[in-house]
């Protein structure tokens, strides 16, 4: 593992994405199909913000809430961490850290071609153990 590396030597390339209009319900079935747990979300094929599991699980578990009618949107964070391939890793993971992001969506242009998360450093880490 070289630390000054490019992040996209380390993302996830062509991450799922789910669209705001989508419902919590279907965010999470997306989420249990692919073992996944963040999730880009698009707004007229633009990044509009990320959802996670644990956004989804907390939205869902209020009780004047309909999983199978509420938006992701409703769930989301729209700040959503990016970064460009060429970004190195460790400034990606010091980031990371210090905000606690638990994902980074890697970003050419304004196009999303991969994702970095937690269980990606996590990876990373035991892979590279001594």
């Amino acid at each position: 593992m070289d630390p000054n590396a490019p992040i996209a030597e380390y993302m996830t390339p062509l991450p799922h994405t789910v669209g705001s209009e989508q419902t919590i319900t279907f965010a999470q079935q997306m989420m249990q199909k692919y073992g996944i747990r963040h999730l880009p979300v698009l707004h007229g094929g633009e990044l509009y913000g990320i959802v996670s599991d644990r956004d989804l699980g907390m939205i869902a578990g209020l009780n004047e809430v309909n999983p199978d009618s509420t938006t992701v949107e409703e769930a989301m964070t729209q700040e959503a961490y990016t970064v460009s391939p060429e970004t190195p890793l460790i400034d990606v993971l010091k980031q990371m850290l210090e905000h606690k992001y638990g994902s980074a969506v890697v970003i050419e242009g304004m196009k999303i071609i991969g994702i970095f998360t937690t269980h990606d450093s996590l990876k990373l880490l035991v892979e590279n153990a001594v």
